[in-house]
Parts: structure tokens; C-alpha cells; sequence
């Protein structure tokens, strides 16, 4: 008899729910990454959305109502920030420009002109001397001594010469009485023109003893700055030494050599043939600044056939000793200068393969492309031979943004700066904006370079 038990019977009914059960889950497990993943994408799409509504709302704030220039009151492109300068008419110097030294006019190494002892020395290394300035003593008591013996054998000689003439006169009032022959008078004659001849001889030794005591002091020939010391007091020095004493170099005035190429001269020639007197300028090594300006002293007579230039010499007066011997510098010869020329800054000249030009501001604050005739460029200006008239305001910097039409904001050199309205606020004149306006500031206001528009 089999008997009927309740878990038996519910057994497979327990086992069939645990199973369904563990499928759902696994399920579950499987699906809820993907629900994670589709809600963070329907979150970053929002953002998005919104994101785009913001800003949209901001870019419609920030135009001014109504404002001209584009569709749905969109302003046009800003102007141009631009540096110009006026065409004007005047003179243009003509220059050449050659590399030049400065050289002494006059530079003198002293030397001892006798042999003895250096006592003293009168000069400061450095000192400016004068013509005739004591510079060193030489040591004069053996150049006394000749002296002396000069001058007694000159006196001894004078004596007897006296003595001669006065036998001559004997002789003379004999022989007029027949008392002696004529070869005794001949003698005595021959006797005094030969005390004359010592006498002569004498003065001489007396002259070159003077002579040699006056080369014991040594003076300056010329006019200048001394060098260093080369002799210490109580050496030994001789007239034969090479080195000498001293340098001196004459500094006021001085000269300055330099060169120009064979082509550029025929015009300093036309201008030395008529007389003219040329002005030439020093320049430092940089061309930045004028040392001194001078004139044309004189031009070499040949030209160098290895370099193919030929060498000036000019003469400054140095006065302020900016000036110093070998210095280097830039010699600008003004050969030329050019009357009624149409001048613009070089700057503003612009070159392509087909011409030279440049950009003219117009009244309406708009460029043109103008195509010139440059006659001259010197330094920072350039000569304009045809397309330009006086007044016109031409584009000195800024020039790589612009094209034929272009609209810009023109600054000229030495005015205050162009206040470009900042972004939100109005231009001059405007009335100030209001609270709520949602505007950027008036209508047509202009942008400092390279901010651009909200889209």
C-alpha cells in the first residue's frame, strides 16, 4: 500500500520556481549595463541640446538690434587696424655710403735727437700737448762743456786774427815806402784770411754745441694727445733708437678714410670740378646714430683695381673727440639733393614680380592698391617719381592683412592710439547701454585686432 507524502508530490513544483527565478536574474545582470549606458547617452544628448540653446540665446544677445551689414542684423567684417603716414613734398638728400676709418692727420713717435741720459719727463700719459710743449730733459751739462770748449777756441781764434789784421796794416804802410818785399805783405795777408777761416770754424762748433743743448729738451712738434710712456727716466737713450719716447697723435682736427665704388664717381667729380664743398657724416657701426659731420678733404688719384673703389679722405673738427684714431666707422658723402620729390617712408613701399606699389587710404576709410614709380630710397624715406600726389595717406604697417578694399582704422605715427571699443561696450558718442539691451554696443562698432564674433 503506498502512501501519499505531501513533500514527495511538491518536489518538481519547488525545483521549477528556483529556476525561473535564477533566469531572471542572470537576465538582469545582462540588461542593466545597457540601461546604464543608454541613460548616460540620453543625458549627454540633453546637454548638448542645451549647450546649443544657451549659446544660441548669448549670440542673439550680443547682436545689436537691427544693426546693418549682413542678414538677420549680423554686422559686417571689422576694419582693419593700420599704421599710415602722409606723402609729402620736400627735399631728398642724395648720399653714398662707403666703410671708413679714422686716421690721424698727424701722428709723430718722438725720438731723442742726441745720445745721453733721460732725467726728466714733463708729460701724464694721456695728456693733451701743444706745439712747443716741454715733453723730457735729457741730461745737458756734456752738451755745456762742448760749449764752452767751442767758445774758447772761438776767442783764441778771434785774438789772433786780430793780432793778423793788425800786421797786415804794417805791412801795408812799408811796402808803400819800399821797407818790404811784396811776398812778405802776400803772406800776411794769407795769414789773416786764415785766422777768418778758424773763426768761421769756430762759430760752427759753438752753433752745433747750442744746437745739441737745445736737443737735450725735447718739445712737441705738433699739436696732440700722448700715448704711453715708452722710456722710464734714467735710461741711456741715442738718437738711433726705433721706438722713441712717445706717440703723439693729433685728434682736432682728424680725418676719416673711406671708399665708394668706381661707378659712383663721376657725380663727386662734377662736384669737386665746380667748386662745391661736400659735406660727408660719421655714422656708428650700426647706422643708428651720427658721430660727427665734416667735409671732402680730397680724393686718391687712382683707383684700386682689386676692389674696383677708390678712397676719400675727409676732415672733421672733432672738437668733442667723439672721433678716435682707428675707429670704424660709417662715411655717408651727400653728393646730391633732390628738390620738390613727392616723400613717403620706405615702409610703405611694396614689390611683386609685376611692379611697385602702394596701399592709398580714401576718404571712405578703404585701401587702394596704387601702382608707383620709386626714384631714390634713402634710409627711412623713398622718393616717388609718379603715382602718388602730396596728402595722400599711404599704409606703413599692417600692410599683410589688407587687399583692394579692404576697410581699416588708420593710426598715425606720433598720435595717441585708436580706442577700440571693447567687446559689450559702446562706441564714442554711443549712448551707454542699458540693463536688458542685449546688445554688444552701437551700431557698426569696431573690434581690436584678431577678436573675433560670437557665432
Amino acid at each position: 500500500m503506498n502512501t501519499h507524502n505531501p513533500q514527495d508530490s511538491d518536489q518538481p513544483v519547488a525545483l521549477t520556481t528556483d529556476a525561473h527565478q535564477s533566469a531572471r536574474e542572470r537576465r538582469s545582470r545582462r540588461l542593466w549595463p545597457w540601461l546604464l549606458a543608454g541613460g548616460a547617452g540620453a543625458a549627454i544628448v540633453a546637454f548638448v541640446v542645451l549647450s546649443g540653446a544657451i549659446t544660441h540665446g548669448q549670440s542673439a544677445d550680443t547682436r545689436a538690434p537691427g544693426a546693418g551689414g549682413g542678414r538677420g542684423g549680423r554686422t559686417g567684417p571689422p576694419s582693419v587696424p593700420v599704421t599710415g603716414a602722409l606723402a609729402t613734398r620736400g627735399d631728398m638728400p642724395v648720399y653714398l655710403n662707403g666703410l671708413g676709418t679714422v686716421t690721424s692727420l698727424n701722428t709723430v713717435t718722438v725720438r731723442s735727437r742726441v745720445d745721453g741720459q733721460l732725467v726728466a719727463v714733463r708729460f701724464t700719459e694721456g695728456q693733451l700737448v701743444h706745439k712747443g710743449d716741454l715733453l723730457a730733459q735729457i741730461d745737458p751739462r756734456p752738451f755745456e762743456v762742448q760749449l764752452t770748449q767751442a767758445e774758447g777756441q772761438l776767442a783764441k781764434d778771434q785774438a789772433a786774427l786780430k793780432n793778423a789784421q793788425m800786421d797786415l796794416q804794417r805791412y801795408q804802410a812799408l811796402y808803400a815806402q819800399d821797407a818790404v818785399p811784396k811776398q812778405q805783405l802776400d803772406t800776411q795777408v794769407a795769414t789773416v784770411n786764415e785766422a777768418e777761416g778758424a773763426i768761421k770754424s769756430d762759430e760752427g762748433l759753438v752753433a752745433n754745441a747750442n744746437l745739441n743743448l737745445t736737443y737735450s729738451r725735447i718739445t712737441s712738434p705738433v699739436t696732440g694727445r700722448v700715448g704711453l710712456r715708452l722710456v722710464d727716466p734714467g735710461n741711456i737713450v741715442h738718437a738711433t733708437d726705433a721706438n722713441g719716447l712717445v706717440v703723439i697723435t693729433e685728434r682736432q682736427p682728424i680725418g676719416v678714410l673711406f671708399t665708394i665704388p668706381e661707378d659712383s664717381l663721376p657725380p663727386v667729380l662734377q662736384q669737386l670740378h665746380e667748386g662745391r664743398t661736400l659735406t660727408v657724416e660719421a655714422w656708428d657701426r650700426d647706422l643708428t646714430a651720427k658721430i660727427a659731420t665734416g667735409r671732402l678733404l680730397t680724393i686718391d688719384n687712382a683707383i684700386d683695381q682689386t676692389t674696383g673703389t677708390l678712397r676719400l679722405k675727409a676732415v672733421f673738427d672733432n672738437k668733442d673727440e667723439a672721433l678716435f684714431p682707428n675707429q670704424f666707422v660709417n662715411a655717408r658723402l651727400l653728393v646730391d639733393t633732390l628738390g620738390g620729390a613727392v616723400v613717403v617712408p620706405a615702409a610703405a613701399i611694396q614689390r611683386n614680380q609685376q611692379s611697385t606699389f602702394v596701399y592709398v587710404v580714401k576718404p571712405d576709410t578703404s585701401v587702394e592698391l596704387r601702382t608707383v614709380s620709386v626714384r631714390l630710397t634713402e634710409g627711412d624715406n623713398a622718393a616717388i617719381d609718379s603715382g602718388l600726389s602730396p596728402g595722400e595717406t599711404v599704409v606703413i604697417e599692417g600692410v599683410d592683412k589688407l587687399q583692394p578694399g579692404t576697410k581699416v582704422a588708420v593710426q598715425m605715427p606720433g598720435a595717441s592710439p585708436t580706442t577700440l571699443p571693447r567687446r559689450g561696450a559702446p562706441a564714442a558718442g554711443a549712448p551707454a547701454r542699458q540693463p536688458g539691451d542685449g546688445a554688444a554696443g552701437a551700431q557698426g562698432a569696431r573690434r581690436p585686432s584678431g577678436q573675433k564674433e560670437n557665432p
